[in-house]
């Protein structure tokens, strides 16, 4: 590693082509990302019966650059059309996760390394890691969502000029709770999932119908909406399954074997900032994530590739 490395901490959508962008403009980059998966909300889980897509359910191109990126991805075979869903709505392949896999190809990604803080050293930045070596860098990029990064800050003693601290903290974000629920035969939900616009429920999707989990039986994400989520964030699968799943029981249509759950704590940003990103050369630090470019995988991207530019521009 060199004295010009560029860390990324966060290895979600935005940190991953952030990180091919520098490395492709000749930066020494290196990914630091906490947990084993990559993708961020691009998140799948398998369990002894079934494989869910817990996280982001699909993704949408709307601007002509991820447009194009995403036709690259179908060709390659990454990415599809929703199975039975309208032709823009696009799924990972072979499960959502499989997108952050192939965006880390070629980069120096380190899993299971949590930052626990971030300090200024000298004209660089040092960054520690728990129960791993600091590891130095000329410049930070923060991609995790905005409170992670602003606790890291803290944790190194950093103080942000108020005109950029104030802004940032302001950003906040809703929770989501994910049931996975595995049945013992095929679910009645549609194909193309359905969206709930009242009640603790906000999205219900079989995972078996959009080719995601082997058949036959339904394998079922049921995404509670943020209301909901925020009152009862700390209840266990266990506690939750009577008062969400018996309102389902029309939707789910085979009875239910097996439930888990996954906990988004900053799932999705209530307001974002004013610009796609945020670079400050003179401290070497930049912030980008879905609460600058947008709340949604499309915004992630916009982000991650508007702050490379800025970072490779000087």
């Amino acid at each position: 590693m060199t004295n010009d490395t560029i860390v990324v901490v966060g290895a979600g959508i935005a940190g991953l082509l952030l990180a091919r962008e520098l490395k492709a403009g000749g930066r020494e980059v290196v990914v630091l990302e906490k947990s084993r998966g990559l993708g961020g909300r691009l998140a799948t889980k398998r369990t002894p019966d079934a494989v869910f897509d817990q996280g982001a359910q699909y993704f949408t191109a709307k601007s002509a650059r991820f447009a194009a990126q995403v036709a690259a991805w179908h060709e390659r075979g990454v990415v599809a059309p929703w199975p039975g869903a309208s032709a823009h709505r696009w799924i990972g392949r072979p499960t959502m996760n499989a997108l952050g896999r192939i965006l880390a190809e070629g980069l120096d990604v380190r899993r299971e390394a949590k930052v626990l803080g971030v300090r200024r050293e000298g004209a660089g930045w040092e960054v520690a890691i728990e129960n791993q070596p600091a590891l130095p860098a000329a410049q930070l990029a923060l991609t995790a969502p905005a409170p992670q990064v602003l606790a890291l800050l803290q944790a190194g003693g950093v103080t942000l000029p108020a005109e950029l601290a104030a802004p940032l903290g302001e950003l906040k974000y809703q929770p989501c709770l994910a049931l996975l629920v595995t049945l013992g035969g095929p679910s009645a939900v549609p194909p193309e999932g359905v969206a709930l616009e009242t009640g603790p429920v906000r999205w219900i999707a079989d995972n078996t119908k959009k080719g995601v989990s082997p058949g036959p039986n339904g394998a079922v994400t049921v995404h509670l909406s943020a209301a909901f989520a925020a009152e009862h964030y700390g209840k266990t699968e266990h506690e939750l399954a009577p008062l969400v799943l018996p309102g389902l029981a029309a939707l789910l249509g085979a009875p239910v074997t097996a439930v888990a759950l996954h906990r988004w704590k900053f799932s999705e940003p209530s307001a974002t900032y004013a610009e796609a990103c945020v670079w400050r050369p003179g401290l070497g630090l930049g912030f980008a994530g879905d609460a600058f470019g947008g709340p949604r995988v499309e915004g992630a991207a916009l982000s991650g590739w508007a702050l490379a530019e800025k970072i490779l521009r000087g």
